[in-house]
């Protein structure tokens, strides 16, 4: 992670601008089922996708489904900031994406299931509420999908 201290006069100023009150309380809802009979999707803002998808575009809002059934070592990262390093998403994309860690969980019975799909957002610089449309409509879908949890990968 790049410190603040490092970065030119400019992007210090802009990052500075982004510095928003908290989004409100925490939506936190209480465990009502053991965790090895929830179904888990993942999402990462790492701007994931497969190679013959869109790409994200700097500035970009939309999100990319991620087939569950799909090889993840197909997936390609267009994350535009600059001050993210993807080196270690080069060498393991379990780093921003970890679906073969969850599906050791499943396969172990830790977990009961994964989404059929996944999601992946571009997290570079935009305020939340750019985010809002797109991830209600995600959202509607984990429902139809009968997601009860899920694993989020900010980067």
């Amino acid at each position: 992670m790049v410190r603040l201290k490092d970065l030119s006069e400019a992007e210090q100023a802009h990052l500075l601008t982004k510095n928003d009150p908290p989004l409100g309380p925490s939506a936190w809802n209480r465990l009502n089922q053991n965790i090895n009979t929830l179904r888990f999707a993942l999402i990462t803002t790492a701007g994931l996708h497969f190679r013959d998808d869109l790409a994200f575009e700097f500035a970009d809002a939309t999100f990319r489904p991620i087939a569950g059934d799909e090889n993840a070592d197909d997936l390609v990262m267009s994350h535009s900031s600059v001050n993210f390093d993807k080196s270690g998403f080069a060498e393991d994309v379990n780093l921003v994406f970890p679906i073969e860690r969850f599906r050791e969980l499943r396969d172990a019975g830790k977990i009961g299931s994964l989404a059929d799909i996944h999601y992946s957002f571009m997290g570079a610089g935009l305020e939340p509420a750019a985010y809002e449309a797109n991830a209600v409509q995600v959202a509607g879908m984990l429902k139809q999908d009968k997601v009860d949890a899920v694993f989020l990968t900010p980067v």
